[in-house]
């Protein structure tokens, strides 16, 4: 009697966390480039056929962000068409397909273990394919929680997405560092004109030929059981309802919140779902902006150059073990998510988000202020903690929150599209300029760079971005109508 009036608890927890295992792909798939690319980079600086230049490396190391801007670019039509479960069963396959494609890039079809142009460009389609899986999983993850969950819990449950994202990256840096054990990874040095060479080749042998592929394989483990019990997961109700399941819809609201809250609730549904789409500026150019510049700051605060490149920024602080920073860094942005979850309710998401944008300028201009100064290595090392874990309990999470709820129903399939594929073009962006603009305007411009930015984002969420705290998805349509 309980679970019928007030709903179950236990059935809502068990959908959310199967659809945040797509966040955990995400941040899977995203972070075993960190460990794997200097292995990658050596074995295709063995090619006889063409030169693995920087150029080709960055190319390489960032490929899979194509694939995402595709992905998340898709997200809204494929969301509006097939639904948001069927959607996250596509880019569980996608992940699988990548996984597998990536450690053996040869397909059974070219020589193995034999590097060459074709191979790099076989290798760089299947990490594509995998950006399309996270693409899609960027977008749609937090639509699917926004669009089940009570509106009392709904921040917490869809910060848990970013949490998992954060997880995800933890547990492949741990997977990497133990993958990778006694061996050596590759020394590699830069001499002139987009020209490497390995240092310690010999020595490094097995990372270079097998090590790269079991980092970039161990993700067919989360990604074949993410695609295995999506399928058991109902779709939305808010989905069901845009295609006139009304009955499906209540059943599912009834199970989650109760007989009694489900028809009030498909009642709301239904009067904001006259139609099941309308055009995308029907509640304003302000709504849209709002939506893609939430994405665009979360990007260009360049916490990525972090997450991306975070062993070779520890190794260039003179550090000599990088790898164990890495893992230490990851511990502790798990922990301030953490932060967000449990904040996020009481406190808003526009307090955190203002809170978090002047922590991580803070912690750049203390990076900037710092880096290349032996005598303060240390300080410039808690200056990154500072900034990373200041974007985690943040940027990270609530910017995910935010897009999930900020948009009414009819548009929020496109509206989400459109802002998650500027998250991803913009983090292509921040991903590929962070080394050359580092190695040619210094750190100190780079990280300082950062931090004004992250002022500036501080002041747009005070001026322009609502407060959503406690507001039902349903009341989004009359807050942008005003």
């Amino acid at each position: 009697m309980e679970q019928t009036k007030n709903g179950s608890k236990s059935y809502l927890i068990s959908i959310v966390m199967v659809a945040v295992l797509g966040g955990l792909l995400f941040g899977y798939d995203t972070a075993v480039i960190s460990g794997a690319e200097k292995g990658l980079q050596a074995f295709f600086m063995g090619a006889d056929d063409f030169v693995y230049t920087d150029f080709w490396h960055g190319f390489t190391s960032s490929s899979a962000l194509i694939g995402c801007i595709i992905g998340s670019g898709i997200s809204g039509l494929l969301a509006s068409n097939w639904g948001r479960k069927r959607s996250l069963i596509f880019a569980g396959i996608m992940f699988f397909i990548s996984a597998w494609g990536s450690m053996c890039p040869e397909s059974m079809v070219l020589a193995k273990g034999e590097p060459n142009l074709t191979l790099l460009i076989v290798f760089n389609i299947y990490r594509v394919i995998g950006g399309v899986g996270v693409g899609l999983a960027s977008a749609v993850c937090p639509m699917y929680i926004g669009e089940i969950a009570p509106s009392n819990i709904r921040g917490m449950l869809v910060s848990w997405n970013q949490f998992a994202i954060i997880f995800g990256q933890l547990v492949v840096y741990f997977v990497n560092f133990f993958i990778l054990g006694d061996h050596i990874a590759p020394a590699i040095e830069s001499v002139g004109n987009g020209m490497n060479q390995i240092l310690n080749g010999s020595e490094a042998a097995w990372a270079i030929e097998t090590g790269w592929r079991y980092m970039f394989g161990s993700e067919m483990v989360p990604a074949g059981l993410f695609a295995l019990l999506i399928c058991f997961v109902p779709e939305t109700p808010r989905y069901l309802a845009m295609v006139g399941q009304d009955e499906k819809a209540e059943r599912i609201l009834a199970r989650i919140n109760g007989a009694d809250k489900a028809r009030e609730i498909l009642d709301e549904i239904k009067n904001t779902v006259t139609e099941k789409t309308e055009k995308l500026l029907t509640y304003g150019i302000l709504c849209i902006f709002v939506g893609v510049m939430l994405s665009v700051f979360q990007q260009a605060v360049g916490i990525n150059a972090v997450l991306y490149y975070a062993p070779r920024i520890y190794e260039a602080m003179g550090f000599d073990n990088p790898m164990v920073l890495t893992v230490f860094n990851g511990i502790v942005n798990l922990g301030f998510t953490c932060v967000a979850i449990f904040t996020v309710e009481k406190l808003g998401r526009k307090p955190l988000l203002i809170v978090g944008s002047l922590g991580m300028a803070i912690g750049a201009i203390g990076v900037a202020c710092t880096f290349g100064n032996p005598n303060v290595q240390l300080l410039c090392m808690i200056s990154i903690m500072v900034y990373s874990a200041s974007f985690m309990f943040s940027w990270g999470p609530i910017c995910w929150v935010l897009i999930a709820e900020v948009f009414p129903n009819t548009i929020r399939g496109a509206a989400v599209a459109i802002a998650v594929a500027f998250q991803w073009i913009f983090n292509w962006i921040v991903s590929t300029s962070f080394v050359p603009m580092s190695n040619s305007l210094g750190f100190w411009f780079t990280y300082g760079l950062y931090g004004v930015i992250c002022i500036v984002a501080a002041i747009f969420v005070w001026r322009l971005v609502p407060e959503t705290k406690g507001k039902t998805l349903e009341d989004m349509s009359k807050l942008w109508k005003k």
